[in-house]
């Protein structure tokens, strides 16, 4: 685990030794973009750091708004593509599932889900890292409409950059004096945020298979 800590340490320094810089922004798109394919690339990291950049602890020459475009559209783009490469192995999975029970019980069961939820699950998933791979893939997989798809991916993807943007911009502003405390600070709270989402995500869905257990009896 520490072995793997030294690269993204080296990156995250990399990044903030860059975050000066106009082009960062195309950066931010990129990672931006990668991260909804790739889970382990450090897209709410790198927003965060662009915030910082934008407030008075950096000394970026781009505003905050641009930070949040960057990353929205970078998000926005990556979760299509995620989306399309489920639609190309969509007839696969189906042949895999004529075959197979337990892939039909699944794949019913991802479309049951995303219908049941919609895209308020697709809101809830940007939030956390994977997740929005595994679901963005399932929206392909199960053919669902790219139109349904890209509305709330759009709404998710500015909410998600805004989210990191700010954080990253707040913090920079109250620590104006110290980049690296405004960005611990700022990821720290994010990480947070996540957590938190993903622990109210866990408890209602054990209170929904509590009551179906109580209902079966």
């Amino acid at each position: 685990m520490l072995a793997a800590w030294g690269p993204i340490e080296n990156l995250t320094e990399w990044l903030k030794d860059i975050s000066g810089n106009w082009w960062f922004l195309a950066v931010i798109l990129v990672i931006a973009f990668l991260d909804s394919v790739i889970p382990v690339v450090p897209s709410e990291t790198t927003v965060i750091i662009g915030g910082v950049a934008a407030s008075a602890a950096g000394d970026a020459p781009y505003p905050v708004y641009f930070v949040i475009i960057a990353g929205a559209i970078g998000a926005f783009l990556g979760d299509n593509f995620s989306y399309q490469i489920g639609r190309r192995f969509s007839a696969r999975v189906e042949r895999r599932a004529e075959r197979r029970p337990k892939t039909a019980e699944r794949l019913a069961w991802a479309a049951d889900q995303i219908e049941e939820r919609g895209g308020l699950l697709l809101i809830t998933a940007r939030f956390i890292p994977g997740g929005r791979t595994v679901l963005t893939l399932s929206c392909g997989i199960t053919r669902q409409s790219q139109r349904w798809f890209s509305t709330w991916v759009a709404v998710a993807a500015s909410l998600w950059a805004a989210y990191a943007s700010i954080l990253g911009y707040v913090f920079g502003e109250r620590f104006q004096d110290n980049h690296t405390t405004a960005f611990v600070l700022a990821f720290a709270a994010a990480l947070g945020i996540t957590v938190l989402i993903e622990f109210v995500r866990w408890v209602r869905k054990r209170r929904v298979r509590e009551a179906a257990e109580r209902t079966a009896v």
